[in-house]
């Protein structure tokens, strides 16, 4: 319905633009604190954290702060609006907005085209500092070469 597409991503892989592998390093660094914030001393020195239980708030953390990729937070991207958080909820006045379809979908679609142009932009960018530290290596007419290719 979407045109969506599975990819799956390898780590340090040199065929990904590397989104994916920034996406894995932040989301490894914040699992780090959030293990780092929960830890208990349990004597003897040892310490414990259970940092499987922090990881709905972790989620929770990664898809409602904004991205400097896409200057929007994941869930305004793919849903059209934020969560609210458990301090939205101590706020008076709280207006809750039921949405038509109709405005749904424009504030996805906006959402993804904002999203889209900020990715496309990123990669531009990551381009040029790669062709800025490795410059850009053509391949030139020459001499023929064979390549083995084994058959079986």
């Amino acid at each position: 319905m979407m045109g969506t597409k599975i990819a799956f991503y390898t780590a340090y892989h040199p065929q990904k633009d590397g989104l994916a592998e920034r996406m894995i390093q932040t989301m490894e660094d914040i699992i780090r604190r959030f293990w780092a914030y929960g830890m208990e001393y349990k004597g003897h020195e040892s310490y414990t954290c259970d940092w499987v239980a922090r990881l709905p708030a972790v989620q929770l953390a990664y898809n409602t702060i904004e991205h400097s990729i896409t200057g929007e937070s994941p869930s305004l991207v793919e849903k059209g609006w934020n969560p609210l958080l458990p301090m939205d909820h101590l706020k008076k006045n709280i207006l809750t907005i039921y949405p038509t379809a109709k405005d749904f979908h424009d504030m996805w679609k906006r959402a993804f085209d904002t999203a889209a142009k900020c990715i496309a932009e990123a990669k531009e960018y990551g381009k040029q500092r790669y062709d800025k530290k490795y410059g850009t290596r053509l391949q030139r007419r020459g001499p023929s070469v064979s390549v083995y290719t084994q058959l079986q």
